[in-house]
């Protein structure tokens, strides 16, 4: 049993759950996963089982699609549903000439800093690990230059601003949705988030991990060449 497997990942559990879950549904240990989504994240995931293990690394650094939800007039400690909510800076609720402004802003390379809640290092050490232990005294949070090739606004209703994005690889959408709210003068947080592609793959080809058995993985893998 070697290929890789496309997953529509289920909120509520890790990258690494579905990893597990796998395993267990294979019955071997060589599993592992081209790009990590957040636990309240949902959408593609692609794991390589056995030999297909190989072509992972070769997919990580595909660009990536998003649907995403970011609550505006709020923040977030994480930048997600996750992290302590607290109101955001009294100000008018922009229109949607404003949010279509505010979006192709963003278009092309920005230099975006990593949120305090993320799997970067500084000094070896993972910034959820310093933030956790209250240890962010005097950090200064990595900086990255990344792409939006693409930013549509699919709704937007006061609070709710449902938008698609396509970006480089490395894109923290949480960072992003915090940056629109900056901008908009009014804060914001990622409420939803749902990965759509990687390169092309994508989430209409992939399975639910509550729908793979030992019956069917088999035949919903794609074989390496």
């Amino acid at each position: 049993m070697d290929g890789l497997l496309l997953v529509d990942k289920p909120a509520g559990i890790t990258s690494h759950d579905v990893v597990d879950a796998i395993r267990n549904i294979a019955h071997t240990r060589r599993v592992g996963h081209a790009g990590t989504l957040d636990p309240f994240a949902t959408g593609l995931l692609i794991l390589g089982i056995n030999k297909g293990t190989k072509a992972l690394t070769g997919l990580v650094g595909l660009d990536k699609t998003y649907e995403a939800t970011a609550k505006l007039g709020a923040t977030s400690t994480t930048d997600d549903p996750e992290g302590i909510i607290a109101e955001g800076p009294a100000c008018p609720h922009p229109d949607t000439d404003v949010i279509q402004t505010v979006l192709s802003s963003f278009l092309g390379a920005y230099e975006q800093t990593a949120p305090v809640f993320s799997a970067k290092k500084v000094g070896g050490k993972k910034l959820y690990e310093l933030a956790r232990k209250g240890k962010m005294e005097g950090i200064v949070l990595p900086k990255k230059i990344v792409t939006i090739h693409d930013i549509a606004l699919l709704d937007y209703r006061w609070p709710n601003l449902h938008f698609r994005v396509s970006c480089s690889s490395g894109t923290y959408i949480r960072a992003l949705a915090k940056d629109i709210g900056a901008k908009l003068g009014c804060g914001a947080y990622l409420t939803e988030l749902r990965r759509t592609n990687i390169g092309d793959h994508r989430i209409e080809d992939a399975i639910a991990l509550i729908d793979i058995n030992e019956k069917n993985i088999g035949s919903r893998l794609i074989p390496m060449i």
